[in-house]
């Protein structure tokens, strides 16, 4: 069996990646540790940098692939130690790094998409949006009331992870309150509604807006709830580099890029940069067939053994549907009413979700 290295994945993380390497003998390094010729495959997780370890890569021809979370990962948060569904393994870079060649950048650009696999692409699109389905599926999709009468167009704007790869890699490290502001700025006729990540809601990660501050740039501020409850909303989706923009695609809506994320440059996006790698004009279905079937690796979350993308939506809409109805759920959602953000993220660490 090939023996592949991964370096610097943190413990808890380690049972839940093996599943992703059926066939090969997996060994889990210290980014210090010495490796040895013996290795046939590095993987990295990210944009992480190890030099040390890449040049001995490079001097001895061992090729290093990077591994990031997929587009359909779970019904929590990668911060709340839940098993992946899917996962990239990519050998030229990483979909969300923008400065070089990813996997699914040359597939996009490259491959020739048939009538069937756009067939199987659209019936994906359309069970994602009918199911509700996104990334992490953490909020229930309820009601929103808006007062958007008076205005000429709805637009959602997505808050990120301020310091993440993505932002750096794909954004020029953009912040979210810069984001708020140019949106505000060019479009004075529209109710915007800010919602911000997720993960920066715990308290575990950077990019809160102070709740006043952000309020002089948007009308509405929406925090627990889900995706789908907002996208019906809105007329249109500005984003630096968030996969909202790429579901947003899915369900019709017009989408405005501040950076320069994987579905931008096709000539399905409103662009404020561009990539000059990216001359194919692609149609949707094409872009989906890239990204969700080409693209990332799927285990069953029954067995963890892998599978293709459709049994995983399937398995994952029925959990979603347990997860908001169940007494935890309803639980959490009381205490979250109750505690500050701080408080609540604190919680959240010791009891692990």
């Amino acid at each position: 069996m090939k023996k592949v290295a991964i370096v610097d994945i943190s413990r808890w993380k380690r049972a839940k990646i093996k599943p992703f390497f059926p066939n090969e003998s997996v060994y889990f390094l210290s980014h210090q540790s010495d490796l040895v010729e013996a290795f046939e495959k590095i993987v990295i997780w990210g944009r992480k940098e190890f030099n040390r370890i890449e040049t001995f890569a490079k001097k001895k021809h061992i090729p290093i692939y990077r591994m990031e979370d997929g587009f359909i990962r779970s019904v929590s948060l990668g911060v709340d130690f839940s098993q992946p569904y899917s996962l990239i393994i990519d050998k030229r870079g990483i979909y969300f790094d923008a400065t070089q060649e990813s996997d699914l950048e040359y597939i996009l650009s490259t491959y020739n998409f048939d009538e069937s696999l756009l067939e199987r692409a659209e019936k994906i699109r359309q069970y994602l949006v009918e199911n509700k389905l996104s990334k992490y599926n953490i909020y229930d999709n309820r009601p929103i009331e808006i007062d958007n009468k008076a205005y000429a167009r709805t637009i959602l704007v997505i808050g990120q992870v301020e310091g993440d790869a993505s932002l750096i890699y794909g954004a020029d490290n953009m912040k979210n309150l810069e984001l708020l502001q140019s949106v505000k700025r060019d479009n004075l006729n529209s109710y915007i509604i800010y919602k911000p990540h997720p993960d920066v809601l715990t308290g575990k990660r950077e990019g809160n807006i102070v709740e006043s501050r952000a309020l002089n740039y948007c009308h509405q501020i929406e925090k627990e709830v889900g995706i789908d409850a907002l996208l019906s909303l809105v007329d249109e989706v500005h984003t630096m580099t968030s996969l909202v923009g790429f579901e947003a695609l899915l369900r019709g809506k017009n989408v405005v890029c501040y950076g320069m994320p994987f579905y931008a440059g096709w000539g399905l996006t409103i662009d404020k940069l561009k990539i000059e790698r990216r001359t194919r004009k692609l149609k949707l279905l094409e872009l989906v067939a890239g990204t969700y079937i080409l693209y990332p690796k799927y285990i069953d979350p029954k067995t963890l053994q892998l599978c293709e993308i459709e049994r995983v939506l399937e398995v994952l809409s029925k959990e979603k549907e347990l997860y908001h109805n169940s007494l935890l759920y309803r639980v959490k959602i009381k205490i979250k009413n109750f505690l500050t953000i701080k408080y609540y993220a604190v919680l959240r660490h010791i009891l692990k979700d």
